[in-house]
């Protein structure tokens, strides 16, 4: 009988012990700050694998800046930002998924963007979800994601748009279109979802408007992330007589069109979103040397010495050739971020959204900032041209490729902003 009583009673000493003893262990080792989870939904296997690994890779370098400067600043100390990768798998039951996950594991900060299909997803469960539990409100920071519904007939206070959308890209496009007085026949082509078709649309609706003689040969979409061969899209292009292809094809999809094309000896130009990255100017080769147009936020070939700087900064953290695809939009993201979180004082969704509005940042030269209407951010746009390193204007190439892009045009915020049909329910 006496033997549970002793157990206990070294119990207790055991315990005492600990107790004095822990101060001392503190004395050790102060405890460190909860970091500022970010939640990143991707596409991380699947067939734009590719896209979603570049994106970690730019988001992933703007937050080591972040805590290379100490983190953020808050009431309770500084704490520094930590980026969690959760994979969508192209899909977006996956995609939801993977938000449902991310805030059982405290998260309240979303990051996405390819793909406006899994955005305008997002976005609803996001605003649902803050609607039925108001303390377990996110805010969404969109990177790519630009099919412009996104801010405007379905805007939300929640979601915050870098970059610009797909009719503000267009315009740009359509900048360097109006003045080839050469170009009679387009062949417009681009993935069968929201922002595939919306690129479509307004593309039909500037050509109208800015090149009424220009004639549009041929107008499709094809099944997006699905098309292993492009073949029969490049027979049609050529057939068609057109002497230039507007896409907003991204990822595989554009890189196996051009591809396509080329080999099936189309020598025209292509207007692009994105053939400045993710193999396209290797893909293209030579018959891309001043026929592939790309419009952009930013260039590594926009010449000023902050804009090389900053270039050469991500190759040093990112070395390899392979890895070369960094956006600037993304590092403003971060940037936004961190300053929207110090002017809040808090990472509650409400006043960080609030805060996020009045963001206005500037990184190596290039400055952007947060419209409160619709939370579009503006900033200027680039259009470059394909070259061979080298050449006047292209001192950097893309992907180790040998090509790079000599910018034609610049765009200033003031010029490239749109007017937005938003009506923005606000809590």
């Amino acid at each position: 009988m006496k033997t549970p009583f002793i157990w206990r009673r070294q119990a207790l000493k055991f315990a005492a012990a600990a107790l004095c003893a822990t101060p001392f262990a503190g004395l050790a080792q102060a405890p460190q700050p909860a970091p500022i989870r970010l939640a990143l939904i991707e596409s991380m296997s699947g067939p734009f694998a590719n896209t979603g690994e570049a994106v970690f890779r730019n988001l992933q370098w703007a937050v080591e800046r972040v805590n290379a400067r100490g983190g953020v600043k808050l009431a309770g100390g500084a704490r520094p930002l930590q980026l969690d990768r959760y994979d969508s798998k192209g899909q977006n039951e996956e995609a939801l998924s993977a938000l449902r996950a991310a805030m059982d594991d405290g998260t309240r900060i979303v990051l996405q963007g390819n793909s406006s299909v899994t955005a305008a997803a997002l976005i609803d469960a996001i605003d649902k979800n803050n609607e039925r539990d108001p303390s377990r409100r996110a805010i969404f920071l969109n990177y790519s994601a630009v099919d412009p519904v996104l801010t405007n007939e379905r805007c939300s206070f929640w979601h915050f748009r870098f970059d610009a959308h797909a009719d503000m890209r267009v315009a740009a496009l359509m900048d360097v279109v109006k003045d080839d007085a050469a170009l009679k026949r387009v062949y417009l082509i681009g993935q069968d979802y929201s922002f595939g078709q919306a690129v479509l649309r307004e593309s039909r609706r500037q050509l109208g408007v800015q090149r009424p003689d220009v004639e549009i040969v041929g107008d499709e979409l094809h099944p997006m992330g699905k098309v292993k061969d492009f073949a029969p899209y490049a027979t049609k292009i050529l057939a068609s007589g057109a002497q230039a292809v507007v896409t907003g094809n991204w990822g595989n999809d554009l890189t196996l069109l051009v591809k396509a094309a080329r080999e099936a000896g189309f020598n025209g130009s292509f207007y692009t979103f994105y053939g400045n990255a993710l193999g396209a100017p290797a893909a293209i080769g030579d018959a891309g040397i001043g026929r592939v147009v790309a419009v952009a936020d930013w260039l590594p070939n926009v010449q000023t010495p902050q804009s090389e700087a900053f270039y050469r900064a991500f190759r040093t953290r990112f070395p390899r050739p392979a890895d070369d695809y960094v956006h600037m939009r993304m590092q403003l993201l971060v940037e936004s971020l961190a300053q929207a979180l110090e002017r809040a004082g808090s990472t509650e969704a409400v006043p960080l959204a609030r805060a996020l509005e009045q963001a206005d940042v500037s990184l190596y030269g290039q400055r952007g900032r947060m419209r409160a209407a619709d939370h579009q951010f503006q900033q200027q746009l680039v259009v470059g041209v394909m070259d061979k390193q080298g050449k006047p204007g292209v001192q950097f190439d893309v992907e180790g490729s040998g090509y790079g892009f000599r910018v034609i045009k610049t765009i200033a915020p003031e010029r490239a902003e749109q007017p937005t049909s938003c009506k923005m329910k606000r809590p």
